[in-house]
């Protein structure tokens, strides 16, 4: 027989949306871990797809981690989810040494639909400046890492610790992503 807890959590479980979450190689575990637990805690159903070509990444500081997927298996499946999240990490100078290998392509693509079906857009540190990258946050406030500020070209930047707009939630860098969380969890909750 099931308990009364265990109901309700399935009631939460049914309700909150389901997030897709892109983990770059090497990833910001001290960010990831803040999302990840986040949505445990609140009964938020996730995936973490790996931008890479497998599902064995590591942190910034050389954990090891197995993701639930890679980049390339999330394109075509943007319906099955309500929100992306960019986990950052090293992402800036990897990206540019690896701008032309499938996975990144395929990750910004999928973060162009993703936007462009006005899902709900999370991330910190230099996701503001990915998403920009795609054309997705024209006209929308975003909060970025200060040494990726000039390069957001179809956004404002702003110096602000987090930004949410419309369906862009957006943090300066992981030590700011508590700044926006609550709201994050409320809104995928709702």
């Amino acid at each position: 027989s099931r308990g009364l807890g265990d109901v309700y959590k399935r009631q939460i479980m049914i309700m909150a949306k389901k997030v897709a979450v892109l983990a770059v190689n090497p990833v910001n575990g001290c960010g990831l871990f803040q999302y990840l637990e986040a949505f445990f805690e609140n009964g938020i159903s996730y995936k973490v797809f790996a931008v890479a070509e497998n599902k064995e990444i590591r942190t910034n500081s050389g954990i090891a981690l197995i993701t639930d997927d890679v980049v390339a298996n999330l394109k075509g499946h943007e319906d099955e989810y309500d929100a992306l999240v960019f986990a950052c990490g090293d992402a800036v100078p990897v990206f540019q040494q690896n701008a032309d290998k499938p996975y990144n392509i395929t990750m910004l693509e999928t973060i162009k639909t993703f936007g462009e079906k006005d899902k709900i857009m999370i991330g910190h540190c230099a996701a503001a400046m990915i998403f920009d990258f795609t054309g997705i946050t024209k006209g929308k406030k975003v909060a970025v890492h200060p040494l990726a500020k000039p390069a957001i070209q179809n956004g404002e930047a702003t110096d602000n610790s987090s930004e949410v707009d419309g369906n862009f939630y957006t943090a300066q860098d992981e030590n700011n992503i508590r700044t926006m969380i609550e709201k994050v969890v409320a809104t995928l909750k709702s």
